[in-house]
C-alpha cells in the first residue's frame, strides 16, 4: 500500500489528469469504490462505443437513479462529448462527477468546455520519494523511474519489458488511435530523439533535421507530449518576460524510466560517477520539485538560467513573498567550493537571491554564500509538509 501525497476533495466534482500508468484509477477506486458509486470505464471498447453513439445515455442513467450521489468516468477523453452532458447534470442535479483523463488535447479538441469552475482539477504524477518512503532507492529511481507498476516487478527483465511496452502502448493508444498525428513513423523517431535530449535545452532545428520534419511539426509534437502529460517545459529565466519567451526552454519527460525506454538506453547501467548519472540525478530532483509543487499547491514558478558566458544554474525558484532561490544540483557525495563557483558568481549579480546546492553529500554545510543540503533535506525545506494533512491511500 502506497500513500499518495495528492489531496483530493471528496465533496466536489473533479477532473484528475495524469499520464497513463500513474495510478489514477487505482487511487479513485480507493476513494470512490464501485458499488456505492457508479463507474463508467471508457477504456472498455463496448462502453466507449455506447456513449460515443449516444452521450445523452448518461443523463438517462442518472435520472433513473434518484439516490445516486457520484459518477466516476474513467479516461473521459475517449468520449469528449460526455463533458457537455456532465456540465448540464452538474448544473441541474446534486450528483458529483469524478473524471480521469490522460489527454487534455483530445478533450479540448472534441468538447465545448472543460467544466471551468464547475469541477476541481488535479494532477497525479509518478511516485515521489515521500510516497515511497522506506521503499525508495535512488539507484532504482534513476534507472527504472517510479511508475507504480514498477514496484510489483521483481526482476530487471520484467521492468525493462514493462517500460518498453508502455512506450509502444503510448504511441499506439494515446497518439495514433486518437488521431493526434497524421504520420506515425516521424513521431516515433521524434520520441527517441526528444528522449535522448531529456532535460537539455531544446534545439528545435536540430531535432527537426534528425527527425526529417519541419520545426513547426517538432513544436506540435512537443505540445502533444505536454497535453498528454508525458512531459513539461522548464523555461529559461529572465527578469523580462518579453525576453524570456525568446529563449529556448528545456523539456523534461514525466518519468525517468519512460524516458530511458523511449531513448532505448534501458540496457545501459546508470553508473555512479558518469555524466549520465549526474544528468539523471538532476532530472530526478527537478521532477520531484514539479511533483511536490503541484501536490502541495505552493504556486512556485520554475525556470533555469543560462548566461551569455555559458554559465548555467539548474533551477530558479520564484516563491510568492520570498526571495528568489537559485539551486545547483550536484550528484557528488562531497561538495567542494569549486563545484559552486558559478553559483557564487551569479549570486553576486543577484544580491537579493538565496543560493542552495542540493546533492548526495550527507552533510549540510555552508560554502561562501551557498547553503549545501542533502537533496532530501533540501526538498523538505523547499516543500515543508503539513503533518496534520491526511494522505490518500492508493494500492499502486
Amino acid at each position: 500500500m502506497v500513500q499518495r501525497a495528492l489531496q483530493i476533495s471528496q465533496e466536489d466534482s473533479l477532473m484528475l489528469f495524469g499520464a497513463r500508468g500513474t495510478g489514477k484509477s487505482t487511487l479513485l477506486k480507493q476513494l470512490f469504490p464501485p458499488g456505492p458509486n457508479l463507474w463508467i470505464d471508457l477504456l472498455k471498447p463496448s462502453v466507449e462505443a455506447r456513449f460515443s453513439r449516444d452521450p445523452e445515455e448518461l443523463e438517462r442513467i442518472v435520472q433513473a437513479q434518484p439516490k445516486l450521489e457520484r459518477v466516476v468516468i474513467d479516461e473521459i477523453q475517449k468520449c469528449p462529448r460526455l463533458l457537455d452532458v456532465v456540465h448540464g447534470l452538474i448544473e441541474s442535479t446534486d450528483v458529483k462527477f469524478v473524471m480521469t483523463g490522460s489527454s487534455a488535447r483530445k478533450l479540448r479538441k472534441g468538447a465545448a468546455n472543460l467544466l471551468a469552475g464547475r469541477a476541481f482539477e488535479y494532477h497525479l504524477h509518478a511516485l515521489t520519494q515521500i510516497e515511497l518512503m522506506a521503499e525508495f532507492r535512488l539507484e532504482d529511481a534513476l534507472h527504472w523511474g517510479t511508475l507504480p507498476r514498477i514496484l510489483s516487478l521483481n526482476s530487471d527483465s520484467r521492468k525493462r519489458s514493462f517500460l518498453q511496452t508502455y512506450s509502444l502502448t503510448y504511441v499506439k493508444e494515446e497518439v495514433w488511435a486518437e488521431h493526434l498525428i497524421r504520420q506515425l513513423e516521424p513521431f516515433r523517431r521524434f520520441l527517441e530523439v526528444a528522449a535522448q535530449a531529456d532535460g537539455k535545452i531544446v534545439n528545435f532545428s536540430k531535432i527537426a533535421l534528425d527527425v526529417g520534419v519541419d520545426g513547426k511539426t517538432v513544436q506540435s509534437y512537443f505540445e502533444i507530449l505536454v497535453e498528454t502529460h508525458l512531459g513539461f517545459w522548464l523555461e529559461a529565466y529572465h527578469s523580462s518576460i518579453r525576453k524570456q519567451i525568446r529563449l529556448a526552454p528545456k523539456f523534461l519527460f514525466f518519468d525517468i524510466g519512460v524516458s530511458r525506454a523511449l531513448s532505448r538506453t534501458l540496457t545501459l547501467p546508470v553508473q555512479e560517477g558518469t555524466s549520465a548519472f549526474g544528468e539523471r540525478f538532476e532530472q530526478w530532483v527537478l521532477l520531484e520539485c514539479f511533483r511536490l509543487n503541484d501536490y502541495l499547491c505552493c504556486d512556485y514558478r520554475f525556470s533555469y538560467l543560462h548566461t551569455k558566458n555559458g554559465v548555467e544554474i539548474d533551477l530558479i525558484v520564484e516563491r510568492p513573498g520570498k526571495r528568489l532561490l537559485l539551486i545547483e544540483i550536484k550528484s557528488t557525495v562531497c561538495v567542494r567550493a569549486d563545484h559552486l563557483r558559478h553559483l557564487e558568481a551569479i549570486g553576486h549579480d543577484l544580491p537579493d537571491a538565496e543560493a542552495w546546492c542540493m546533492s548526495r553529500d550527507p552533510v549540510p554545510k555552508k560554502t561562501g554564500n551557498v547553503q549545501v543540503y542533502p537533496w532530501q533535506e533540501g526538498l523538505q525545506k523547499l516543500f515543508p509538509l503539513d503533518n496534520d494533512a491526511p494522505v490518500h491511500a492508493g494500492l499502486s
